[in-house]
This record gives C-alpha cells, structure tokens and sequence, in this order.
C-alpha cells in the first residue's frame, strides 16, 4: 500500500490486489456493502493519518476509483458535503436527501412534457461523420451487471458504471464508421437481455451518481470478477 498527500486536504492512497487480499476485501464488497465499505475506508485512514488531522474532522469523505491492480482511494477533508462524487462513510444519500439540489434534482427527473425528451438509447455524429450510440441500462444487482461482463466484449467503445438510488447503471459508448452496423446492434441487444431500459439519462448519472469505474467497466468486471 502507497499514500501520497496530495494537498493539506487530500490524502491519495494506492492499494493493491495483494493488499485487498490480506484484508479479506473483494471489489464487490466494496461496490456493494456499506458496512463493510465504512469499516475499510477507516481502518485505511488510521493508517495513513498518523497525525490524526483526518480523524479528527467531522467532514470527511472518500472516494474510490478500481483499476486492474487493485484500487485508488481518496480521503478529503473540509469538502462540500453536498459534493455527490465523493462517498461519505458516515452517511448515505437515502438517509440524508437534503444533501442534493432538490430543485435541481427534480427538474432533472421531471422535464417538461411539451419538451422533447432525452432518451437513454441515443446516436450522434462526429464532425467526420463517425457515429457513436449512447446506451444506458439499469441493473437492480450488481451480479446482473457482471453477467452481462462476461458475455459481452465491446469491439469499438466504452463503458462506464455508476450507482445511482441504490440501483447500477450501465453507459455504453460505441463507436461506428458505418451508419447501419450490425456489429454495434449486436452489442445492444446483448446488453439488453442483462440490463433495462430506463428514464434515467446521462445527465442525471453524471449530476447525481457516483461513478464506480471509468471507460472500462466490462473488462474491469472481467478481471475482478472471474
């Protein structure tokens, strides 16, 4: 395990699968268990924090972010606790909605119906014609989620999972030369016999969600998950 002290209010800690082990720690529970991502995310800062300024704050958050040798974990002090890209070990959102723009929050959900709607299946094109499909699924478990790992294997594109309200959400991003591919139809509908269609968008996942792992959500799952 590495710790760098990024600033005064950051602590940036490194931890490896070799680590994880020792600790009897899998992805997994920490993609799933809030106790148990409590418990871990502290024993981690009284290590690191020999000077106790950590410790002793009452605003302190984390941040985790997997990647194939195991994981980064970041510990703030003195942030915004309304700051929704952090995770607080003493809190949830579902016990403290107030953190969020409820304003904002409801907007978001609740378009005006006269207005076209955004939707979670949805292509665009580049300035060279390249197209890229959007697609966003949702999974009520996150073994949903790692079934579909292992059955798809994305030729062209990215993948990026959050956890929003309790649920995960898949966004697919694949790319295309050809207005009509089979091959990227094909990506659908595999992922839709996993995932579900939902009325949550981008926006609202990257406003409100926490994203969990970046670009390569699929082979990430792969690797932890055999």
């Amino acid at each position: 395990m590495e710790m760098e002290r990024i600033n005064e209010n950051t602590i940036r800690v490194l931890i490896g699968n070799d680590d994880l082990d020792k600790r009897g720690i899998t992805v997994l529970d920490l993609l799933g268990n809030h106790k148990q991502i409590e418990s871990f995310f502290y024993s981690i800062l009284e290590e690191v924090d020999k000077d106790h300024q950590f410790q002793n704050n009452d605003a302190v958050t984390f941040q985790v972010l997997p990647n194939q040798n195991g994981l980064e974990l970041f510990i703030s002090k003195d942030v915004d606790m309304s700051d929704n890209d952090m995770f607080d070990a003493g809190d949830s959102d579902s016990d403290h909605p107030e953190k969020r723009d409820r304003v904002s929050k409801y907007i978001a959900e609740h378009p005006d119906n006269n207005k076209p709607q955004p939707v979670s299946d949805k292509k665009t094109n580049d300035e060279f014609g390249h197209q890229k499909r959007t697609v966003i699924l949702e999974f009520d478990q996150l073994d949903d989620f790692v079934s579909l790992a292992k059955a798809l294997r994305l030729e062209n594109g990215t993948s990026d999972l959050y956890l929003y309200e309790g649920k995960y959400y898949l966004k697919l991003e694949l790319f295309s030369n050809d207005p009509v591919d089979m091959v990227v139809s094909d990506e659908v509908a595999i992922a839709n016999e996993y995932g579900k269609t939902t009325a949550v968008t981008e926006e609202v996942l990257n406003e409100y969600g926490q994203q969990l792992m970046e670009n390569s959500a699929l082979e990430l799952s792969r690797y932890y998950f055999k």
